[in-house]
């Protein structure tokens, strides 16, 4: 097994930005390794019409109140912006941050932000995946340096090149997502980093599908780093745990039927390893656990100081 590394997702709904940016720093303080959030322009949770924060430009705020911990979308919705800019606005983050940068994409799913918006949300699922592949490889040239002419149906670039270059060496690119025949196609052709969620069994199977498209396209998994997310909540009891979130949830406006399913993680600190260190079995070093606002604090010194501990213990 690889190190243990841990990191934060903020929600970026039903907040306001000082209570974001303390969480955020108080995040770093704690030893998190990557801090994320979301890339919508509605509320995902709850009333959909709630206050929430643009993603890049979120991003790039943090940059500027933190010092040493990752920086990314998990994961950037694909649809809303041009690969070109993307690469851009990522570029631009990572030297605001001094090379902490992480590009993540996805394929994008809420359809009612992107009518609200005049955003083209495609004719289905198909077709945004087919425009996130197109996308990540002209973003990876893009980072790498290498100057790209390409024409599809929805890209056109002429002679496009990245000035200046990131501050990293190799920025790494997230891609979010489980699709089988597509997403993980594209994830085992240029992904540095793959998140997924789910029960052990379903991941079990994801992984084993991404192991078959590494195998055709003649690439080690190895290099590619599995995230898992999750939603973790923790207190002594499960009880006290589930009480904790049910007043989260509810100052984000949302119903129990929302919430009720496999990706929260609610419990003791044994209750929360125990679920790791199963995940970890399949090769996932790195987890990636929600945080809604107001944000728990209580939550998060507890899994960094007491359940990363036991995790690493086995």
């Amino acid at each position: 097994m690889g190190e243990l590394r841990l990191g934060i997702l903020l929600w970026s709904q039903g907040t306001d930005w000082k209570r974001f940016a303390a969480a955020a720093q108080r995040c770093e303080q704690l030893g998190y390794s990557h801090l994320w959030t979301w890339d919508h322009l509605y509320a995902i949770f709850g009333d959909p019409h709630q206050a929430i924060f643009e993603g890049y430009t979120a991003l790039a705020g943090l940059a500027g109140v933190t010092e040493s911990v990752r920086l990314g979308l998990l994961v950037g919705a694909n649809t809303f912006r041009n690969p070109g800019l993307v690469a851009k606005s990522i570029t631009t983050i990572d030297h605001i941050s001094g090379g902490r940068a992480v590009c993540g994409l996805g394929g994008a799913w809420m359809e009612l932000e992107h009518a609200a918006h005049g955003i083209d949300f495609g004719t289905g699922f198909g077709q945004r995946l087919d425009w996130l592949d197109e996308s990540v490889a002209v973003i990876r040239d893009l980072l790498d340096g290498r100057e790209v002419t390409y024409a599809s149906d929805r890209y056109r670039f002429t002679e496009l090149s990245e000035h200046p270059l990131p501050l990293q060496e190799h920025l790494p690119i997230m891609i979010g997502g489980s699709g089988e025949k597509k997403t993980l196609r594209t994830v085992a052709k240029y992904a540095d980093m793959w998140n997924t969620m789910g029960e052990v069994e379903v991941v079990a199977r994801k992984v084993a599908v991404l192991e078959e498209h590494c195998v055709a396209i003649g690439r080690d998994i190895g290099r590619i780093e599995k995230t898992i997310s999750c939603k973790v909540t923790i207190r002594d009891t499960e009880h006290d745990a589930r009480r904790v979130l049910d007043d989260l949830m509810a100052a984000n406006r949302t119903p129990r039927a929302r919430y009720d399913n496999p990706t929260f993680w609610v419990g003791s600190p044994e209750q929360i390893a125990e679920k790791m260190v199963a995940l970890r079995a399949l090769g996932f070093d790195t987890f990636i656990s929600e945080m809604p606002a107001p944000y728990d604090v209580e939550t998060l010194e507890r899994w960094i100081g007491e359940v990363k501990p036991m995790v690493e213990r086995g």
